[in-house]
């Protein structure tokens, strides 16, 4: 099946850059368990999102909608104004242009980090035999792009760190031509040096005109990338901050509820 697209546009007067995807009240349950209660999220053209919330406020949930693991109760998406329909994760990567790159990056460590960014749309000779040189030098390429130092692209990938191993499951997903990357706890387990460089590439994707989405409980380094922040709690919307308009003790008040937020029981 593929995404159903809409051939009207979805009006709005809003003053500000028609965002590239926005979801309206989004809902999601699980059973007896209401995971997503009438959500509403956007994502601006080269803008790094901050989405943030305890356990269980709904964040993987709603990253899994939109990136077509899950299907929605209820609520509807658009992409660059148009309604659609996703069907699966292949409808978000293909047709929507959405890459989610999760904590566990999904890589294959026996094999060398060209393969990896390519792996299963190698470059081939008559669609049979891969062209090593060539997925040698478009790996170069994708790497470059994001100024990733990395020892080679001939390496093993279970040989490299954690933070470069991070930059390869971002430049596979760049390789791929997504222009909306959803980062999944991008800096956890990694220390100082190693998070400084996932920032930077971060903010290299936006210099590349993408727009990311980062999960993250580490207050330090969402304050460090990110554009605005959205804190979801109990599965509701609380509170949309621009970074430099509010404060790391106004952004725990509404992760924890102690701020109460724009949310009504």
């Amino acid at each position: 099946m593929t995404a159903t697209i809409s051939s009207k546009p979805r009006s709005s007067s809003s003053t500000l850059p028609p965002p590239i995807l926005e979801a309206k009240g989004i809902s999601k349950a699980f059973g007896h368990v209401q995971a997503l209660t009438g959500v509403d999220f956007e994502l601006y053209p080269e803008e790094v999102v901050a989405l943030l919330g305890d356990n269980g406020a709904g964040k993987s949930t709603l990253i899994k909608i939109l990136s077509g693991v899950y299907r929605k109760d209820a609520g509807e998406i658009y992409v660059d104004g148009h309604h659609v329909t996703i069907h699966g994760p292949l409808d978000a990567q293909h047709l929507l242009g959405i890459s989610t790159v999760y904590q566990d990056l999904a890589l294959v460590d026996v094999r060398d980090v060209a393969s990896n960014i390519y792996l299963n749309v190698e470059p081939t000779f008559f669609g049979i035999f891969i062209d090593f040189r060539k997925l040698y030098e478009d790996a170069h390429k994708v790497l470059n792009q994001l100024r990733i130092d990395l020892p080679s692209v001939r390496v093993n990938v279970g040989e490299l760190s954690g933070g470069q191993r991070q930059a390869v499951a971002i430049a596979r997903a760049l390789a791929r031509g997504q222009r909306i990357f959803l980062l999944d706890e991008p800096t956890a387990a990694l220390g100082v040096e190693q998070q400084a460089k996932v920032n930077q590439l971060i903010l290299n994707l936006t210099e590349q005109a993408k727009t990311v989405v980062v999960i993250s409980h580490n207050l330090e380094h969402v304050f460090t990338v990110a554009d605005r922040l959205i804190v979801l709690r109990h599965g509701r919307r609380v509170g949309t901050r621009i970074r430099s308009e509010t404060t790391k003790e106004e952004i725990v008040g509404l992760i924890t509820g102690a701020i109460r937020g724009d949310a009504v029981d």
